[in-house]
């Protein structure tokens, strides 16, 4: 049974910040042939139903918000567009208020859309460009040594550069799979020494950036993943409600003995178990 201080807390919250895949969702190693996890088509009905807004918040970088939300709603889950963030939308609020104009991208369209939509010009991975910033996301086909080359050099000539996550895997139907941006991040911030700024979750940015589309603060919101590095840390560093699941990277055991400051608030085996909670 959840502590009744946690389920107090619960009922005060007035948004959730949904995570994707391992919380809704699992798909292949591609990030293809997505199929909805135990209670995912029951909490999203919930949260419709009670009329509490939230929105789906995936570190993948393969889709744009709108194409997530069109694979979401294909598996019979009713997710608008404008429910879904990405990195790139965090990206886009970044940049703009650091002046970040060109940005070169290790990355395809569903980062350079949401950029090149907010009037931000973006750049392919070719030695000698010059840009503002270097962005790292999903680039696991296309990625070569001359786009490694690139952005390292773009990055010493005074580039910022920035990754969509530093995970080190996320979730599939195929067991485990490696983040690309995390591995790019490895090699430029190797050769360059240079700072690595994480625009998707746990980034405080990318809290932010669903709180503004939820039109409430922070501490108003809940978070809830299956990624123990992810969305339990985002939720405590901007004062959230913290839910962890176990459908994903996370499971019972890996929380056991952690302090209270960095355990989830409420820890549930699936999303459907929150959508009962809600309920009640």
């Amino acid at each position: 049974m959840p502590d009744p201080a946690a389920l107090d807390r619960l009922r005060q919250v007035r948004g959730f910040v949904l995570d994707m895949d391992g919380t809704l969702v699992l798909g292949d190693r591609d990030n293809q042939g997505l199929a909805p996890l135990p209670g995912a088509l029951d909490l999203v009905r919930t949260l419709h139903e009670l009329a509490i807004p939230f929105c789906v918040f995936t570190n993948g970088t393969v889709k744009t918000p709108g194409r997530c939300a069109d694979a979401l709603q294909r598996i019979g889950l009713p997710v608008a567009a404008d429910e879904v963030l990405t990195p790139a939308s965090t990206a886009v609020d970044v940049f703009t208020g650091a002046g970040h104009r060109r940005v070169m991208v290790l990355g395809g369209p569903g980062i350079t859309e949401p950029l090149e939509a907010a009037g931000i010009e973006t750049l392919p991975p070719v030695p000698g460009t010059r840009c503002d910033a270097v962005m790292a996301g999903w680039y696991r086909q296309e990625l070569t040594f001359g786009a490694l080359e690139a952005a390292c050099f773009a990055v010493l000539d005074g580039a910022a550069f920035y990754s969509a996550s530093q995970s080190l895997f996320f979730a599939t139907a195929e067991g485990r799979s490696l983040g690309t941006s995390r591995a790019i991040s490895a090699v430029v911030r190797d050769v360059t020494g240079c700072e690595v700024t994480v625009v998707g979750k746990p980034s405080l940015d990318a809290l932010q950036t669903a709180a503004r589309r939820l039109d409430l603060a922070p501490g108003e919101l809940a978070v809830v993943g299956d990624d123990p590095e992810l969305e339990v840390p985002m939720a405590h560093a901007g004062g959230a409600f913290a839910v962890a699941v176990h459908t994903g990277i996370g499971h019972a055991e890996s929380y056991t003995g952690l302090p209270a400051d960095v355990r989830p608030h409420l820890d549930l085996p699936d999303v459907g178990v929150l959508a009962g909670l809600l309920r009640g």
